[in-house]
This record gives structure tokens, C-alpha cells and sequence, in this order.
């Protein structure tokens, strides 16, 4: 299975793996575009650091509170640097999430900086 296989669900379920290999769930919204999942997240989070360390995630699609509702397909995250590629994951959020989005960004406004996952298929 493809990452592209999961389409463009509104929550999607990104597994990311501790140093000592324990997997940690984490429901998100995503955006699909071009075979590729982008994710939206604060620079400190656990999900950050974990993909710092190693970049190999499992995705499935799921709903909010993150019950499984596909299965799961094996992945890579590359954390966005590019401040151009940045804007763009958050414009395909915007696109996709609408009023929804801009909610969420203002009761976090206080949220510096924003980092892009991009999430694709494994090499």
C-alpha cells in the first residue's frame, strides 16, 4: 500500500516511533497532494523530536479521536525547512480545512512558528 492508497481523509492516524522503538499515536488533520500527506505542527512537539531521530512513520486513516478506519500503510516524514514549502502545506491545509483551520490558528496564536510534515512513501 501507497501513501497515496490512504486519499485525502480528514483526520489521519501519524505513528511515529520513540528511540526505544515503542510506537506513539497521534491523531492529525492532513492534507493530500501529489501522492504526498502534509501535517501541521508546533516545533516542540513529541512528533518532531521522534521523527528528528527517525524519520519512518505509519499512517492509516482514522476520525478525531483516532479509531482506525483503514490500515495502516508504512511511510517516511521529512520536516519541512524550506519557508516557501512551508506556506504551501499550510495553504493546502487552509484550502482543505476552510474556517475550521483558522480557528484552530487563532486560538494558537501564541504558537511562533509552525513546522510542515511532509509525509510520502518509503525509498
Amino acid at each position: 500500500m501507497t501513501v497515496q492508497s490512504i486519499g485525502d481523509p480528514k483526520y489521519i492516524s501519524l505513528r511515529t516511533f520513540r528511540l526505544s522503538g515503542v510506537a506513539v499515536d497521534t491523531p492529525v488533520w492532513a492534507a493530500a497532494d501529489s501522492g504526498r500527506l502534509y501535517v501541521m505542527t508546533a516545533p516542540p512537539t513529541g512528533k518532531v523530536k521522534r521523527i528528528r531521530n527517525d524519520p519512518r512513520v505509519e499512517v492509516r486513516a482514522c476520525d478525531m479521536r483516532g479509531r482506525p478506519q483503514g490500515p495502516w500503510v508504512t511511510a517516511q516524514a521529512r520536516i519541512v525547512a524550506d519557508p516557501a514549502e512551508t506556506a504551501a502545506g499550510l495553504e493546502r491545509l487552509k484550502r482543505k480545512y476552510g474556517l475550521q483551520f483558522r480557528l484552530a490558528n487563532w486560538r494558537d496564536r501564541s504558537r511562533a512558528e509552525t513546522v510542515i510534515l511532509e509525509i510520502s512513501d518509503r525509498d
